[in-house]
């Protein structure tokens, strides 16, 4: 059983890995313990001729000890901006004549996105037509305060509509009524929900569509008790998500919340994160790592230099030419494309940062062939 048996071998090596790192839970300032004993006769190292260094593209980098950023981590989830997030409903009873714009169109400010046939629209605009020919004819008389009053409230009826006073004035000037009632789009932003086709019937409040401008959304993230006295809003949180991995987003922390989760024991912090290709989605988990204002020192290394094997996160170390060990490690906070080693490294250690496909596959044929003489 092939399978079966690579399993077993790699399930091998990183036991020993774990045996290694567990003697390496000195601070980062002290120099890198040994592997345990018994451990350098097992598939945990190996070397490669320069020729397969050179060909294997293999290049390394010093874990470096660096002046950093204290910094927390929270979790949470990504959401519509409220402030840019619009539920258009019909403004009069009528019949949806058209649809011009459906779920996922991007739209623009004052797209039309439906049209609307409505009786009590057309009364309103001949009433309005009505007014202003009645005002212009009786302007000079005594009776012209009381016909502008009446011109101004035909006005006011059709701006809850949503036609603008130079619309209004363009429908006085042209003495003819539009056919349909225009919805359109108040701000730049896409079609989240359509709720009506062509030939529905509407009653004012109906829903029509949801708008949403996702160039900028929001990061709620759970912050928890014991960190609340080192975040403080204005400050600029980064945040990573399953979909890019290894890629860093930016937001300014905006609003910590004033309830705590009784059960979590967390607080609500709402950052506004920059979304302007939208490959961002509402919706999205995403991580947080928030600055806490106080410097410390931490050992980092090139986030291309991590692995991940059985499901933990492991380096390769160059030990001498030609020489490479695997390292299991733990890290911490991750930015700018470093990430800190809390155990595991020593400063100095040449970790691999490209290469490490071509160490995997020669340790694995090593470990096989071990097992191979033993069967």
């Amino acid at each position: 059983m092939p399978h079966l048996r690579t399993l077993t071998v790699l399930s091998s090596i990183l036991i020993l890995s774990l045996a290694g790192a567990s003697c390496r839970n000195s601070p980062p300032a002290e120099s890198g313990a040994q592997p345990a004993e018994g451990v350098a006769a097992e598939p945990t190292s190996l070397r490669l001729t320069d020729e397969a260094v050179r060909t294997g593209g293999i290049a390394v980098e010093p874990a470096r000890v660096v002046e950093t950023d204290r910094r927390i981590a929270g979790v949470g989830d990504l959401e519509f901006n409220a402030r840019r997030l619009a539920h258009l409903t019909a403004r009069t009873s009528g019949r949806v004549e058209s649809i011009a714009a459906f779920r996922g169109d991007r739209v623009v400010e004052g797209q039309v996105l439906a049209e609307i046939y409505s009786q009590g629209y057309l009364a309103q605009q001949a009433e309005l037509i009505q007014a202003a020919e009645r005002a212009a004819r009786l302007r000079d008389t005594s009776d012209a305060q009381a016909v502008r009053a009446f011109l101004d409230a035909a006005r006011a009826k059709l701006l809850p509509l949503g036609m603008t006073d130079a619309e209004i004035d363009t429908l006085i000037s042209a003495k003819s009524v539009r056919p349909f009632l225009a919805v359109r789009a108040p701000f730049d932003g896409r079609i989240i929900e359509q709720a009506a086709v062509v030939g529905d019937g509407v009653e004012p409040g109906a829903s029509l569509f949801r708008l949403a401008d996702l160039s900028t959304l929001w990061a709620c993230i759970r912050i928890y008790e014991k960190d609340l006295a080192a975040v403080r809003p204005g400050v600029e949180a980064v945040f990573r998500t399953q979909a890019y991995p290894g890629e860093d987003f930016r937001g300014r922390l905006v609003l910590i919340g004033a309830v705590m989760d009784e059960k979590t024991r967390t607080v609500e912090g709402r950052a506004e994160v920059a979304n302007p290709t939208e490959r961002l989605k509402p919706g999205m988990y995403v991580e947080a790592s928030i600055p806490a204002g106080d410097k410390r020192r931490a050992l980092v290394i090139p986030e291309s230099a991590l692995q991940d094997f059985q499901s933990r996160p492991v380096v390769f170390v160059r030990t001498g030419p030609g020489a490479y060990e695997l390292r299991l490690i733990e890290t911490g906070d991750r930015s700018e494309g470093r990430v800190e080693i809390v155990r595991g490294l020593a400063e100095g250690d040449e970790v691999v940062t490209s290469g490490s496909f071509l160490l995997k596959s020669e340790m694995l044929k090593k470990a096989m062939g071990d097992e191979d003489e033993h069967d």
